[in-house]
């Protein structure tokens, strides 16, 4: 079948694979993007445990802090003229300010207050501008780090140990994970996860017993990789992230993360 040339280059976008793989993969799914990116990793082409992210658009990613409240939001826009500009970056700010003052947590709401403001943007520089994110924690023992404007974490944990908390925070932004612990994955992720393996083991000539084996390891890697407790902890990389919240007397209650661009 034909394939539409800007379908294979949001799938080359999206997976980082050649144009010519993204082709075939998408003519074997019949246009299906998501079927075509489970057909690359099945084929090993992306590995299996990678995040498969949107190029980064433009726009920023902040946090805010304040009385117990943690804020977090994407706002996109199309070039990196306006993402750097004073006006583009005060109104992404004035969001979070806004959202405290008048106790949004809901980003329908928060999008219908400033839509005022987005659309004189929006006139000013003749490009879109989107509220694409927003998240708000609440707790005594929260954190924040932002990562020059890229990547944000906002953390609320048991206790207030606020130079702990912030390396947290830091390694989270770094290691990307999920989910807090593996009780919190879905079952039909580990699932899928497992069927992507043994399709991989098998097609490379192992028994079905030793490819059983196999997917036994790999599935154990994949949810290493995916949540935050089994991970190594980039500061002290001897020990998981959660030896270091034991040692610390620290429990993470939630998290979130926000990267720009990253397919959501």
């Amino acid at each position: 079948m034909r394939i539409n040339i800007d379908l294979i280059k949001k799938l080359r976008l999206k997976s980082g694979i050649s144009i010519i793989e993204c082709k075939n993969a998408l003519i074997k799914s019949k246009g299906n993007i998501e079927n075509a990116i489970m057909i690359l990793k099945e084929n090993e082409k992306i590995k299996a445990n990678n995040k498969i992210n949107n190029i980064a658009i433009r726009g920023i990613i902040l946090t805010h802090v304040i009385n117990n409240h943690a804020y977090l939001i994407e706002v996109n826009c199309e070039t990196d003229f306006v993402e750097k500009h004073d006006d583009f970056v005060n109104f992404v700010h004035d969001a979070l300010v806004i959202a405290h003052d008048k106790n949004i947590k809901d980003i329908a709401l928060l999008k219908c207050v400033l839509e005022k403001k987005r659309l004189l943007l929006i006139s000013k520089f003749n490009e879109n501008i989107v509220i694409r994110r927003f998240f708000v924690l609440f707790g005594d023992n929260i954190s924040d780090y932002l990562h020059h404007d890229r990547i944000g974490v906002i953390l609320h944990a048991s206790s207030k140990k606020n130079d702990l908390l912030k390396k947290v925070s830091m390694h989270i932004a770094a290691s990307r994970p999920d989910f807090i612990s593996r009780d919190d994955i879905p079952n039909s992720l580990i699932e899928q996860e497992k069927k992507i393996q043994l399709n991989i083991a098998l097609r490379s000539g192992k028994s079905v017993l030793i490819s059983k084996k196999i997917v036994h390891g790999r599935i154990e890697k994949f949810i290493n990789d995916i949540c935050l407790l089994e991970q190594n902890f980039i500061f002290d990389i001897s020990k998981k992230v959660k030896d270091f919240l034991e040692d610390n007397h620290i429990k993470i209650l939630q998290f979130a993360r926000f990267e720009l661009g990253e397919d959501i």
